[in-house]
């Protein structure tokens, strides 16, 4: 049975930083495609970043370098730095599995957790 447990939400101010971490059950980080995703109040899940099975990152525009995936195939997590946070950032952040291709639409991704909350405030 396939798990991804998000963890590393929190309330910020406006410039702070956060590091979001996805333990993966069932599935090898390795062997998947894996993304983050976000739900902000009021609005559909948007992609905000991929990294393919080898490791190669893609990001939402709006990310503008300011966040960055990464993975540890050995402890089989995934990882979300976000700085510089923005209020428009508050938002729900889930974390996706798939083995089709490194896309930030949704409904490519059969495998979800059950998210964490990132809170920004001025």
């Amino acid at each position: 049975q396939v798990q991804l447990v998000e963890s590393g939400g929190d309330s910020v101010q406006v410039g702070g930083s956060l590091r979001l971490s996805c333990a993966a059950s069932g599935i090898s980080t390795s062997d998947y495609i894996l993304a983050w995703f976000r739900q902000r109040p009021g609005n559909g899940r948007e992609g905000v970043a991929t990294i393919s099975k080898r490791g190669i990152p893609t990001y939402a525009a709006f990310v503008k370098g300011r966040f960055t995936v990464s993975k540890d195939n050995g402890k089989n997590i995934l990882y979300l730095q976000m700085n510089n946070l923005k209020i428009e950032d508050t938002a729900m952040y889930y974390c996706a599995g798939g083995d089709s291709s490194a896309t930030l639409t949704p409904s490519r991704y059969p495998h979800w957790g059950r998210g964490t909350q990132v809170t920004v405030s001025s």
